[in-house]
């Protein structure tokens, strides 16, 4: 096989790599988004909520670098999950400009109920591979992410 013809062999494995994986992550996320909403959140309410358990008190500021969110929506979010009691705000004692979410009680309580449920079904969202398989595609789609990254 001559140099073109494999720089033609890479191109198409590359272009169809980009469509499964595209085509994957879809039906992935549909399944998550379809589970989150059956607790009455939508899937950004639920990473915030899921950070502040895990994470505690954050800077309202700093969440949607974590989530993966534009910070213009941030305010948004912890506004309706204010709504919902599920956060409050909190001044920063050491900076009045930064402005800490906090999880409530309330909101501890539905992560608490909410949360084992949801690991569930993406378990089984995931069941397509094995534990083996689970842990080659974790590999490789890191590695693959950080070439990306790097050019």
């Amino acid at each position: 096989m001559d140099t073109t013809e494999q720089f033609e062999k890479e191109s198409a494995l590359s272009l169809k790599l980009f469509v499964v994986l595209t085509r994957a992550l879809e039906s992935i996320e549909k399944q998550v988004v379809n589970n989150i909403k059956s607790y009455g959140l939508n899937l950004t309410e639920f990473g915030v909520l899921e950070l502040l358990y895990h994470k505690g008190d954050q800077p309202i500021q700093k969440i949607g670098q974590k989530i993966l969110l534009a910070s213009s929506s941030i305010t948004y979010v912890v506004d309706k999950l204010e709504e919902k009691h599920f956060l409050s705000r909190k001044a920063c004692p050491n900076d009045r400009r930064v402005t800490h979410a906090s999880i409530t009680d309330e909101g501890k309580q539905l992560i608490e109920e909410i949360f084992p449920k949801h690991a569930e079904a993406l378990n089984e969202i995931m069941g397509g591979l094995n534990a083996k398989e689970k842990e080659l595609m974790i590999d490789l789609a890191k590695k693959l992410g950080l070439h990306a990254q790097g050019l």
